[in-house]
């Protein structure tokens, strides 16, 4: 079925190496039904990084685009048929070397997400594809990842971003917990400052969003 302009999205999934970027475009496509399993990279099931030396390495090389449909909840979304708004969901490479594939990719975003482990916060790639952002001014969330590792540190990571990348970031969720299960304060999912309730994601749901008002 063809879509209004207005319904159509492009965005970008960019970030420093090994920040988790093909893991949440994978965790994407899952919760927006597109697939049905979660892909992993060490075991070379993804959807974005289906070239064989991409998956030989565990890296993405080139950026890839995959589209699915995402029920909008936005007032503005009302007019819309069904509420649908097609997503053109852009994975791009976080090494060095593909900085200009990232590049090529900015210059038709609609917007963006950051990537960032909270292990190893604000990295140096990091620093250039929020640049190369800022060239093509394009709108960006920043997305912390890897809550539930040891070392994860979301206060440090967001004062970096403020700090290191010249920007006022304005949380909209905060993690109740960190680190892995076994940890006596481990991650146990998300607090939305919007609506106030916890988001949690929890195993036996098979990674499916309970909200806990």
């Amino acid at each position: 079925m063809p879509y209004d302009i207005a319904a159509i999205r492009n965005i970008g999934i960019i970030a420093h190496i090994d920040a988790g970027k093909t893991t949440v475009t994978e965790r994407m496509l899952y919760y927006a039904h597109f697939t049905h399993r979660v892909g992993e990279v060490d075991k070379g099931t993804t959807v974005t990084d289906f070239d064989p030396e991409e998956q030989q390495r565990g890296i993405t090389i080139q950026s890839a685009c995959v589209s699915f449909e995402w029920e909008a909840q936005a007032a503005w979304a009302a007019s819309l048929p069904r509420r649908k708004i097609r997503v053109n969901l852009i994975d791009t490479p976080g090494h060095v070397d593909f900085t200009a594939e990232v590049e090529r990719s900015l210059r038709v975003l609609d917007g963006g997400v950051v990537v960032f482990s909270a292990r190893e916060g604000v990295e140096a790639q990091s620093e250039t594809v929020w640049r190369q952002a800022d060239k093509y001014r394009v709108p960006r969330i920043a997305f912390i990842n890897k809550m539930d590792r040891e070392g994860a540190d979301f206060e440090g990571t967001f004062n970096e971003i403020r700090e290191r990348l010249n920007c006022t970031p304005l949380a909209v969720n905060i993690p109740l917990g960190s680190g892995p299960p076994h940890f006596p304060q481990a991650f146990r999912g998300v607090i939305d400052l919007v609506s106030m309730n916890l988001l949690s994601f929890p195993k036996e749901t098979g990674g499916e969003q309970v909200v806990v008002s």
